[in-house]
């Protein structure tokens, strides 16, 4: 094939290579837990078997060798191959194979050890597919950062979010449908097959193009850079203290009310396969909804729509709070189906926006650098919060666990107007 992908059709295969890569992840982080609660583990043990998530956290490392190591011998004509531009997408391409791989492999070791393996046992595969499912994400978003033009890159990131809800349909819903009918083996040989697809079509989408050639040709002189360096630049962008903070604290706090949603929906008296429709495949569906909606948002106005979208993360966890403080349990479910909704709205909002300002913030000279710290930090946050709102579930309820998650995505927000106050955006 010669020359680009149409847009459409490369919005597309990016959509479908996020969703093999998330759904895997999802039913590990926000699947199995309905499972371990049904096995009697407690609030604690789940927050802290997310814990499992903590490679996310260390993506800017991780971005490093994406950067500059090629995978390929030297040529006597390309004395330095990380630096020529059609080099980096074949690295890029090999980076993806290698790490996808992995993570296959991973679940298939998964799928193998069964149910009745130890609780170390599960967290030590978890915590190696997730290593290898975030070191593949940097690789692949690199490509669609160089491949994509810059005006597609709000409904790149709707896409994206859009994506990953759907990957909360098939990993947090029907994958725990299956388990449920079929047992624990199934739904990680479906998922694996699904990783393995990807490698075909990281293929397809690699095959470079002049333009994206001549796009990242810039890369050259800051991929030499420290990566400390390169760091401080990030920083030193206009917006990039504000970002900073939205990016941290926006979307952890919904998405650790997230996690515990089906063991607290379990625990008000729904059946399990309720749960799973409800807020695997209908709260999944919702949130693409508004992953999609917020793609149309014009590039100008991404900042401050993604600051409106914190205040929705505020009423969303408030509504929920209120709910359950009021003791509204099985008689009274339409409360809770209310504040699950909108959740799940919040969620799609808040990843759509955040993933669509990360390539915003990601230069044109150091991708995967400035992606890798982007996201680094996104993940530092959403590993820490399930933790500590395990440890508040288990002492003093769920009422006050996600009130606690309310009032500090309320002190994002209020921070965020103190550093926005005549602060430029990108």
């Amino acid at each position: 094939m010669n020359g680009a992908l149409r847009p459409g059709v490369q919005q597309l295969l990016f959509g479908w290579v996020n969703f093999a890569l998330t759904a895997p992840a999802i039913y590990l982080w926000l699947g199995l837990p309905l499972v371990m609660r049904q096995q009697g583990w407690s609030g604690t043990e789940i927050g802290v078997f997310q814990l499992a998530g903590l490679p996310a956290v260390f993506k800017a490392l991780l971005a490093i060798p994406v950067e500059r190591w090629p995978l390929q011998r030297r040529s006597a004509v390309l004395p330095d191959p990380a630096f020529s531009p059609s080099s980096r997408v074949l690295a890029w391409q090999r980076w993806a194979w290698l790490t996808g791989g992995g993570f296959a492999l991973c679940l298939l070791a998964l799928a193998a050890v069964g149910e009745g393996a130890g609780k170390g046992t599960l967290f030590a595969l978890a915590l190696l597919a997730a290593l290898l499912s975030t070191w593949a994400d940097i690789p692949v978003q690199a490509l669609a950062i160089g491949l994509l033009p810059p005006q597609a890159r709000p409904l790149a990131g709707g896409i994206r979010a859009a994506a990953t809800f759907a990957g909360a349909v098939v990993g947090g819903g029907l994958m725990l449908l299956v388990q449920q009918a079929r047992g624990w083996t199934l739904p990680f040989l479906i998922l694996a097959m699904g990783v393995l697809s990807t490698l075909v079509i990281v293929a397809v989408l690699g095959r470079g193009s002049a333009p994206l050639q001549q796009a990242m040709f810039s890369g050259a002189v800051v991929s030499r850079q420290a990566p400390w360096r390169v760091w401080r630049g990030f920083f030193q962008q206009p917006g990039a203290p504000a970002w900073t903070l939205l990016l941290i604290g926006q979307f952890p706090f919904v998405a650790a009310a997230w996690v515990f949603l089906k063991p607290l929906l379990l625990d008000h008296g729904l059946p399990a396969a309720q749960v799973a429709l409800v807020a695997g495949v209908g709260g999944g569906a919702l949130g693409a909804g508004a992953s999609l909606a917020a793609g149309w948002v014009r590039r100008e106005r991404l900042m401050a729509v993604a600051w409106r979208s914190a205040w929705a993360n505020v009423l969303a966890l408030g509504l929920l709070a209120a709910v359950l403080g009021f003791q509204l349990g099985v008689e009274a479910r339409w409360g809770l189906l209310a504040g699950s909704a909108a959740l799940a709205l919040a969620m799609g909002l808040a990843s759509s926006l955040a993933f669509a300002l990360m390539m915003e913030f990601s230069r044109d000279a150091c991708r995967a650098a400035d992606y890798g710290l982007q996201a680094g930090l996104f993940a530092l946050s959403r590993v820490l919060v399930p933790p500590v709102a395990g440890l508040l579930l288990d002492r003093f309820g769920d009422a006050a666990m996600l009130g606690t998650l309310a009032a500090f995505a309320l002190c994002t927000v209020l921070g965020g107007r103190c550093l926005r106050r005549g602060e430029p955006t990108p």
